[in-house]
């Protein structure tokens, strides 16, 4: 699938799953929904696939997981926090490069409004304005 297609139906997931549940819920809450969301609209997804660290000819298992991959392409982290910090960004910028993947969304469900709870990141930089018009 498209990446741009699977991050379009990513965040509309979301946003039916914020809509639905509302925050204030654990994250595995969050993340079992949304991973139901998007397999009902026949998008391949994993759940705490587990990501090891390749250091020079050593992978070494340290307990990373990330949240969820979407289609094999898109890391998602989630959150519940009050507001997202520069330390989730650097949690999620860390996957993106461990794993060679080029998107990944940091989702925080605590959000009053989810559209405000969404960070698109790309491995590399962060563009300051989404560049998804629908959120």
């Amino acid at each position: 699938m498209d990446k741009e297609v699977a991050a379009k139906e990513l965040v509309d997931s979301a946003l039916k799953v914020h809509s639905t549940l509302g925050p204030g819920l654990l994250e595995s809450a969050y993340e079992a929904c949304l991973a139901y969301e998007l397999s009902e609209r026949g998008i391949m997804v994993s759940r705490q696939k587990l990501l090891p660290i390749h250091y020079g000819p050593v992978e070494i298992d340290a307990g990373y997981r990330l949240d969820l991959l979407v289609d094999d392409q898109i890391v998602v982290e989630l959150k519940t926090v009050n507001s997202l910090l520069p330390v989730h960004e650097a949690q999620l910028l860390s996957y993106l490069r461990l794993g060679g993947f080029h998107l990944g969304f940091l989702l925080n469900f605590n959000a009053r409004r989810m559209k405000q709870g969404i960070r698109r990141m790309l491995n590399g930089y962060r563009p300051s304005r989404p560049s998804c018009p629908s959120w």
